[in-house]
């Protein structure tokens, strides 16, 4: 009885002291960032943006657009980051970024098409933004080499391909220059040997009408409000 119990006790023990070791041996990188006061560092991410419409109240009185539906597309950005400690749990980031791409579209319905004209007719509205993020991010405790964060903030867009000051033609939907809205966002930090390895995903959203609305194009007096709707995937590099 006793050599069985004591063969099973050696059996529970070395897995545990195996586990015990492991977890001894982990090396940790960086033990000192978390200290930091401030730090900086780069992102790399891809976007999928869209525009959340609604329709003008007068929309069944115009008789030249029988449906319009908003699309999505994909974009890349590339931006820096600059994060300033607060607290153990809360820090203050600032992440200006380019964003390319990321072209909104709609295709059209036409009810009457002129000679030669498709029924079906899609209309591309360039997009190159200059973002301008302020973030508030909450961390969870450090284990070993990795952390989890949420995040929150506000933004301020800039569209450099904004047609809003173009001249009337038939065929453009304008937008406007500027944009603002809020971000939320989940994120984790893997600490490597010289720097921070951080994947994350954020959803950020326009509250502002960006729609320059012309009674005078068909395809614009169609539409009401335009919202910009975007899901960024971005990987950061921190110092």
């Amino acid at each position: 009885m006793l050599h069985l119990l004591r063969k099973q006790i050696i059996t529970l023990l070395i897995p545990a002291l195996s586990v015990s070791a492991a977890t001894a041996q982990v090396e940790l990188n960086r033990p000192n960032h978390d200290n930091l006061q401030y730090y900086f560092g780069l992102t790399f991410g891809y976007n999928n943006s869209s525009l959340q419409t609604s329709k003008n109240p007068r929309f069944l009185e115009y008789d030249s657009v029988l449906t319009v539906e908003p699309g999505a597309s994909g974009g890349i950005a590339l931006g820096l980051l600059g994060t300033l400690r607060l607290n153990k749990r809360f820090e203050f980031r600032m992440a200006p970024q380019l964003i390319v791409g990321g072209s909104k579209f709609f295709t059209y319905t036409l009810k009457y098409p002129m000679p030669g004209e498709p029924a079906l007719i899609k209309k591309t509205l360039p997009s190159t933004i200059v973002s301008f993020p302020f973030q508030l991010k909450f961390n969870s405790d450090r284990i070993d080499n990795f952390r989890v964060y949420m995040m929150t903030g506000l933004k301020y867009d800039i569209d450099l391909a904004s047609n809003s000051v173009a001249r009337n033609a038939e065929d453009l939907v304008k937008l406007k220059k500027s944009d603002y809205g809020y971000e939320l966002g989940l994120g984790f930090n893997f600490y490597l040997k010289f720097v921070t390895l951080s994947p994350e995903i954020k959803v950020s959203n326009g509250l502002s009408n960006i729609h320059s609305r012309d009674p005078n194009l068909k395809f614009s007096n169609v539409l009401d409000k335009l919202q910009s709707r975007m899901i960024v995937f971005s990987i950061n590099l921190e110092d």
